[in-house]
């Protein structure tokens, strides 16, 4: 069974009128869906549903929040947002009125079981960026279950932070990289293209635009898609992050090398480049960048890596 990340399957977010509709669903069991709109000083999470108030105890908010695994944080910043549960029971509150006691742990539990603990490394999923640090991307890859993408693994052309790669709430594709007891660790440089599919959409004597990634004293080196980047010579008006139109000067298939010279410099900083993901399959055993032959070769084997 495949689990999506929070809020991406519209189909489980419904809106209940009576306890007995929402009994089905517990009787079923159910994966639903729903808005966050209150998180109350004990932490118990206000579900909206519709007709009927549902509340997500505390100790049912997260898979690790009860064995102190996971802090309180992962609970408070589920506030107005969509997080998914099953129906647990029901009480009643002093007025009488029934209350849908949820539980996401339990979905998150059986996202492990029935969905996660299946992936081995090489397998491609769909996932949510939740959050960025400067050492990465977090993404949601399942029922709200958190995982890393290292920076190092978001492109091959460097960058200083993950949000010149990704913004939070994007829908990105990613591909399992190592899985280890406690942590599965996601890459998406090896799906966004070798060097020559990058190379390709480039010719000589085109000017395009791109971002400058890195000054260094013998060139200035500027991505032109996240998988690829060219050197340019140095000049002083330039910073890193900003925009720029460069002229392509030659493209050395051999070195892995695009000479440029910078046409003409924006005083904005470049946007995240659009991810274009050049594989279609839902498994990699093995990704070479480099073309065959060339003097570097940069490559990832997927295989042996449980």
């Amino acid at each position: 069974m495949k689990f999506y990340p929070e809020g991406c399957n519209e189909s489980l977010s419904r809106r209940f009128d009576s306890v007995e509709q929402l009994r089905q669903t517990m009787v079923s069991g159910d994966i639903l869906e729903g808005k966050v709109l209150l998180c109350d000083r004990e932490h118990n999470l206000h579900i909206d549903l519709g007709g009927v108030r549902g509340i997500i105890p505390r100790a049912e908010g997260a898979v690790g929040i009860e064995e102190g695994t996971v802090r309180d944080i992962a609970l408070i910043s589920k506030v107005n947002k969509r997080v998914c549960f099953s129906v647990m029971g029901f009480e009643k509150d002093i007025y009488n009125n029934y209350i849908a006691l949820l539980s996401r742990r339990s979905v998150q539990q059986r996202c492990i079981n029935e969905y996660l603990s299946g992936l081995t490394a090489g397998d491609i999923i769909d996932a949510a960026v939740t959050h960025l640090e400067r050492f990465g991307a977090f993404i949601d890859i399942g029922a709200g279950i958190n995982a890393l993408i290292p920076i190092d693994m978001l492109s091959v052309s460097r960058i200083s932070h993950p949000n010149e790669r990704l913004f939070e709430g994007e829908i990105i594709k990613t591909v399992l990289r190592k899985r280890e007891p406690e942590k599965l660790t996601f890459s998406l440089k090896e799906l966004l293209g070798t060097w020559q599919e990058n190379a390709a959409r480039l010719q000589p004597g085109e000017t395009v635009t791109g971002a400058v990634r890195s000054i260094e004293e013998y060139g200035v080196f500027i991505e032109l898609a996240p998988n690829l980047a060219g050197l340019a010579e140095p000049r002083e008006d330039l910073f890193v992050g900003q925009q720029v139109s460069v002229f392509v000067k030659s493209v050395i298939e051999e070195k892995m090398k695009i000479k440029l010279v910078v046409v003409e410099t924006f005083d904005t900083v470049a946007p995240p480049s659009p991810l274009n993901y050049f594989i279609s399959c839902e498994h990699l055993d093995f990704w070479q960048y480099s073309p065959y032959g060339a003097q570097k070769q940069i490559y990832t084997d997927f295989t042996g890596q449980d």
